[in-house]
């Protein structure tokens, strides 16, 4: 019932955030990051085992190929068994036959368990998000939220798909061809095996400092996305401004530091492929030159040299196929460490066990010696006292930055008092079951959102259970039904994105159908007239006061004229209640609220 578009401290309509950049982001712990990618993969034990018994037999398969090469050589090549060549060439077709069924049937297991593993990533960085509190949006840009949800998952599910089996393949071929080279000759496989800690050494180097360059990549794409979302959201005021030349250099600053973080880390990494081979060429040209000798002395045969020359370039295979895939590895490392990131956020307060449910809310409120601040130096509310009778109409005013949003946050609970109390019908709200508070509570912003759903089904979110004629009567509450009988579809009307094929009159009419289908104990109206003209201004009071009936509500209001009936006048200036009482007692008073109202009366006459 309660949809709060974006969020800031001490304002509860803002949706564009302004970009956060920071310094260069540094590469964390990859060991704990790839074992809670494992612990994702590892709920899937039986499909992980499939696909390793079909990773086990396709490298046992690859691994007698060059030893029957080997026996071929020898043992009918050489002698000129022919008979013998046909029955053994016919072994090894079908031996690589199964190798590419082997290898098809774990792919196949491999995609779907990766897809279940990102599906399962994605829902848990989804519903993480959904436990934040608004202290966490007020610092983070959307599009850098979008980044982690698509591209970082996307990132981890391209890497599981090729590279998860190729690792179990790889040490399986590594072990299998040493122990083959092994047996076939030992001189020979020490030779071999002289580049490997080299290979080992580089391969450290160059990726220690890659996954620096993939983190930077994935941060400047995080904040390219931030920008590109909050231009596009917040185009109109762009054009308005006539800032078009200003917003397209802004967006080739941040695209020229995504593409130089990106040749860094690409060409970085990029030196790994080419570095590899050079040495596994370096390996097979001391194999072949010792073999070659080692055969004239006839030590060995010249099968089991072209067997072990084979085997020495499987043996170097596996690191060149992970050399080659080694930048989706970095990436798919920086993207899930991202994630994790955020799913080790804090998440909103959690009830305490003894938190009490709300059952037949009166709506009686009461503000204690309340005291907050956003942050801990700067003080917003001071020491707010403030009573509220169950059916009251309470008007909270003042200049902007007064506090009057931020007494609603502390309402709603998307923050906590700092000091003092908050109670409803004396129930401190801490001490409230959370979701019970807030559906408890209803709440009309000035700057309504709307879904790209129908008009139907964007009432329907004040409570899920509603029948269409519910709906409709709300609808006609709030003064609604008229315009939406008039759209081209009716209720079945699907607006497009933030209802941008509405007017701003109509957009707060629908918000207010959707709290009057809520049926709230407690309203809250902040600016919900600010922006509209006069009669629609009148249609939303109406729709307003019908919603209103029977309730506690809260009102937030510029506008001083459109709160003169209100049971009680709160002035609010720098965090603190400087009056309150009924219009006609603050203008008698002639003080801080009479100067507020008569500037305005000036301003309207003039």
């Amino acid at each position: 019932m309660v949809k709060i578009p974006g969020g800031r401290p001490g304002g509860m309509g803002s949706r564009h955030h302004k970009m956060m950049m920071g310094p260069v982001v540094k590469a964390k712990d990859v060991k704990a990051t790839l074992c809670r990618l494992w612990y994702y993969l590892g709920r899937q034990k039986s499909t992980l085992l499939t696909v390793f018994t079909f990773v086990l037999i396709g490298a046992l398969l690859n691994l007698l190929g060059p030893y029957l090469i080997g026996v071929a050589i020898d043992r009918y090549i050489i002698p000129g068994d022919f008979e013998g060549l046909q029955y053994i060439a016919l072994v090894m077709i079908a031996i690589y036959g199964l190798n590419v069924v082997s290898t098809w049937l774990q792919n196949y297991w491999m995609i779907g368990m990766a897809q279940n593993t990102v599906l399962h990533m994605r829902k848990d960085l989804f519903n993480k998000l959904q436990t934040l509190p608004l202290s966490f949006f007020d610092n983070k840009p959307h599009g850098e939220l979008m980044s982690r949800l698509t591209n970082d998952i996307e990132n981890i599910s391209n890497t599981l798909n090729t590279s998860t089996t190729q690792i179990f393949s790889s040490i399986i071929t590594i072990v299998g061809t040493f122990l083959f080279m092994l047996w076939l000759s030992p001189a020979l496989t020490l030779l071999s095996i002289i580049v490997i800690p080299l290979m080992a050494a580089c391969t450290k180097l160059i990726a220690k400092r890659t996954r620096n360059y993939f983190s930077e990549q994935q941060k400047h794409l995080g904040e390219l996305n931030g920008l590109i979302e909050e231009t596009i959201s917040g185009q109109r005021v762009v054009k308005v401004f006539s800032r078009e030349k200003k917003v397209i250099e802004k967006f080739d600053a941040y695209n020229l530091q995504l593409r130089e973080a990106g040749m860094r880390a690409q060409i970085f990494s990029g030196l790994i492929p080419p570095l590899m081979n050079v040495l596994n060429n370096l390996s097979l040209a001391i194999v072949a030159g010792a073999g070659g000798w080692l055969a004239v002395e006839g030590v060995i045969t010249v099968g089991i040299i072209a067997s072990f020359i084979s085997y020495a370039k499987q043996f170097t295979r596996p690191l060149n196929e992970l050399a080659n895939q080694f930048n989706m590895i970095q990436s798919a490392i920086a993207g899930a460490e991202r994630v994790f990131e955020i799913m080790d956020e804090k998440p909103e307060t959690i009830d305490s066990p003894n938190a009490v449910k709300l059952d037949n809310i009166a709506g009686e409120v009461d503000f204690d010696q309340v005291s907050f601040g956003y942050k801990e130096e700067v003080p917003v509310l001071k020491g707010i006292d403030l009573h509220v009778k169950p059916g009251q109409a309470i008007a909270l005013v003042g200049p902007t930055g007064a506090g009057k949003t931020t007494i609603i946050n502390l309402l709603m609970r998307f923050y906590d008092v700092s000091q003092g109390q908050i109670r409803i019908d004396g129930q401190e709200i801490k001490t409230i079951k959370r979701n019970d508070l807030r559906t408890s509570l209803g709440i009309v912003l000035q700057d309504t959102y709307l879904f790209s759903e129908s008009v139907k089904e964007n009432i329907r979110y004040g409570r899920l259970d509603a029948t269409d004629e519910e709906i409709e009567a709300a609808a006609r509450l709030a003064n609604a039904d008229g315009f939406i009988r008039r759209l081209s579809q009716g209720y079945d009307t699907v607006l497009s994105e933030d209802g941008g094929n509405l007017s701003q009159g109509q957009r707060q009419l629908l918000a207010i159908a959707r709290a009057i289908l809520a049926d709230p104990a407690i309203l809250i109206l902040d600016e919900a007239t600010s922006s509209v003209d006069t009669r629609t201004e009148v249609q939303i009071q109406q729709a307003m006061l019908n919603l209103m009936k029977g309730r506690t509500s809260f009102v937030i209001a510029h506008r001083l004229s459109t709160i003169r009936d209100a049971d009680k006048i709160v002035v609010i200036d720098r965090g603190e209640i400087r009056e309150q009482g009924t219009h006609e007692e603050l203008l008698q008073k002639k003080g801080f609220y009479h100067q507020l109202y008569m500037s305005q009366f000036h301003r309207q006459v003039s």
